[in-house]
């Protein structure tokens, strides 16, 4: 397959789902934290399958990618958000870099992957990223870390990953 062209990057500031949930996907913000592995663990099979789609390749119009692209994007999602949690419980008011979440679907060629081995990659960050969350207990929700000038807690930083993958669950039509 041809690299598809670039999708234009989102500029929304979605870290407003943390306290005000979303109206496009109907994510709720107020869910108890300490249910986040289980949530995670509930997206595995649905992931799989998607990603087992006949059209996974297929962007529905050429701005918006392709579940396979979805899928690829949420593996590395669990992964750098992992990375962040473990960062905050090591150090308290810790910064982390910014992501580019276009360049690594460019750098990653995301659309050529493939989509058995992208949920089973998905499958696995998602059982590490649930058990790193499900061992977070008492005050350690509320350590801090920082990205960008963007304050999250261990806390807002489950809700904000929980929200990237269930929404785009509703964007390759699974769930919503």
């Amino acid at each position: 397959m041809d690299e598809p062209e670039p999708i234009e990057p989102d500029t929304k500031d979605w870290t407003v789902v943390i306290t005000e949930g979303c109206d496009e996907c109907g994510f709720v913000a107020g869910y108890d934290v300490r249910t986040t592995g289980e949530r995670l663990r509930a997206t595995v099979p649905l992931w799989r399958e998607r990603l087992s789609g006949e059209d996974v390749r297929e962007r529905p119009e050429p701005s918006t990618w392709s579940p396979l692209e979805y899928g690829a994007h949420c593996r590395d999602v669990l992964t750098v958000m992992r990375g962040r949690l473990e960062l905050m419980l090591a150090e308290d008011g810790a910064r982390f870099a910014s992501w580019d979440q276009d360049a690594a679907a460019v750098d990653e060629a995301y659309w050529q992957q493939d989509p058995e081995q992208v949920a089973d990659e998905y499958a696995e960050e998602a059982a590490l990223t649930a058990e790193a969350f499900d061992a977070v207990g008492g005050e350690q929700w509320d350590r801090r870390g920082s990205r960008a000038g963007t304050a999250f807690t261990v806390a807002t930083l489950a809700v904000y990953l929980l929200h990237d993958l269930e929404h785009h669950l509703v964007d390759v039509g699974v769930t919503g």
